[in-house]
């Protein structure tokens, strides 16, 4: 099972930016971002098909967050700007065996172990 790292959280005021990463171990195929409030459930954020030629993203980051892929370092990243406190979470990348995109969480095989983001107001 590939093994999945995620990088580049931490605190950031509103309005700012992050760009997230995801190493993983191995190749992936379809791979997706999803996050995670306290006292929430784990919510979809993005998704991108194997290649990289399919992306989808949930209507509260449209506009905002962007995923995007390097097959060649086996690397997936979530570019994310104008921050806003309601994008407090632990961010977490993961991985599914097909190629297509998916925004359903129960459609993932691999996790990673989440990166904390924090907006402040």
């Amino acid at each position: 099972q590939v093994q999945l790292v995620e990088s580049g959280g931490g605190l950031v005021q509103a309005g700012g930016s992050l760009r997230l990463s995801c190493v993983a171990s191995g190749r992936t195929y379809a791979m997706g971002w999803f996050r995670q409030a306290p006292g929430k459930e784990r919510e979809f954020v993005a998704a991108i098909s194997w290649r990289g030629s399919s992306t989808s993203h949930a209507d509260s980051v449209k506009g905002r967050f962007t995923i995007s892929r390097d097959n060649t370092k086996n690397t997936l990243f979530l570019q994310m700007n104008s921050l806003k406190p309601e994008d407090t979470a632990v961010y977490y990348c993961a991985t599914r065996r097909t190629t297509a995109a998916s925004s359903h969480l129960y459609d993932f095989d691999s996790w990673g172990q989440g990166t904390q983001v924090t907006v402040s107001s």
